[in-house]
């Protein structure tokens, strides 16, 4: 009888969680997802594989339509349509302020999405994250500036009466002069910083799995080597941690759908720009200095070790990497789940899920 009992209570040692984050015992399993997250999971899915489009055949997509399609609007007239009116809603009211209605969408995108991966590092995610959209922005404006001063200084009237632009304008005659397109660079331009910052949403959804399982493993003071990217950062970091990504996230994914949304804008008004407005050559050059500025900043200067800004998605912990899990011979593999996810969540568990041996 004693050793009955003795047995009964070696199997049942443990203590019922109410509270996957409180207290210690079984370890965790990811709560339900309600059906209103599922759907808004299903739009975030939708909204990154429209945003996350391969950039580079995006880039020649862009580049192409630039010289190919605008060679024909040179030379081919095409029917007019509402889009071909320069008072037409989305160029008066979005187009002319596209730099504002970018930094309307991403500047609180990334406030929420460093504060969340800098643990309320206030000088990390200003220097590391928002200086980005700093220097965006002074690009913005320099190469605009530069644009209308060539065409204002290179340039003349049709009336030899006026030698300025304004005086010229003013009185009702037209300004001849190479005027490169903004609105192909703000376009484009826009775009692609878009896509960039919203790559801090890659791997997002791990981020719960992650403070739960840290969580957890501080609880029991579990002492097994770790792949937990959570495990070297404080307990109050933590606590931040967990509390912002909970309040932000529905946030943070809100954003997402309004970046792709105005992204795709973007796209449908370039192609009008393309074929209704400015000359090849105009339209190319401002295209060539977007990229080109969006490449030598975020393809170059910011993926250089310690040096400041980092890329979106970067923080005190790593999130948006591959996983990976430590062998029986202590060797750091991939994992393999063969691609097995839906909506950014693993449809089954990783080996780091999988207890060992000695621990079960």
């Amino acid at each position: 009888m004693t050793g009955r009992t003795s047995f009964k209570n070696s199997r049942m040692n443990f203590k019922v969680q109410n509270d996957p984050f409180e207290g210690k015992g079984t370890k965790p399993i990811r709560e339900a997802s309600s059906i209103t997250e599922v759907l808004v999971l299903m739009i975030v899915h939708v909204c990154k594989k429209l945003l996350f489009f391969d950039t580079n055949l995006k880039i020649a997509l862009y580049l192409g339509a630039l010289f190919l399609l605008s060679l024909v609007a040179d030379v081919l007239t095409f029917p007019k349509t509402y889009f071909s009116r320069s008072d037409n809603i989305f160029n008066q009211y979005f187009v002319k302020i596209g730099w504002f209605w970018t930094l309307f969408l991403t500047v609180p995108y990334v406030l929420l999405t460093s504060y969340t991966t800098c643990c309320g590092k206030r000088k990390l995610i200003v220097t590391g994250h928002m200086l980005r959209l700093i220097i965006a922005t002074f690009f913005w404006y320099a190469w605009t500036t530069i644009f209308n001063i060539i065409e204002t200084n290179y340039g003349r009237c049709n009336s030899k009466s006026f030698d300025s632009k304004t005086s010229c304008l003013k009185n009702g005659h037209f300004w001849n002069g190479f005027d490169i397109s903004g609105h192909c660079f703000i376009l484009i331009y826009s775009s692609l910083i878009m896509i960039e910052e919203a790559r801090a949403i890659n791997g997002w959804e791990r981020i719960k799995d992650y403070i739960r399982d840290e969580k957890y493993s501080r609880s029991v003071e579990d002492k097994t080597i770790s792949t937990n990217p959570l495990r070297n950062i404080s307990a109050e970091e933590l606590e931040i941690l967990k509390v912002s990504y909970e309040n932000f996230t529905p946030y943070v994914r809100a954003f997402l759908i309004a970046i792709s949304l105005l992204q795709l804008l973007w796209d449908v008004m370039l192609v009008s720009t393309i074929l209704y407005y400015h000359i090849m050559v105009e339209k190319f050059i401002s295209g060539v200095i977007a990229i080109l500025t969006w490449f030598v900043t975020y393809r170059v200067w910011y993926t250089i070790p310690n040096i400041l800004p980092n890329l979106p998605g970067e923080g005190i912990f790593k999130y948006n990497k591959e996983k990976s899990f430590v062998t029986p011979n202590n060797k750091k593999r991939t994992s393999t789940t063969n691609g097995k996810h839906f909506m950014g969540m693993p449809l089954n568990k990783s080996q780091e899920d999988i207890p060992s041996d000695e621990t079960r």
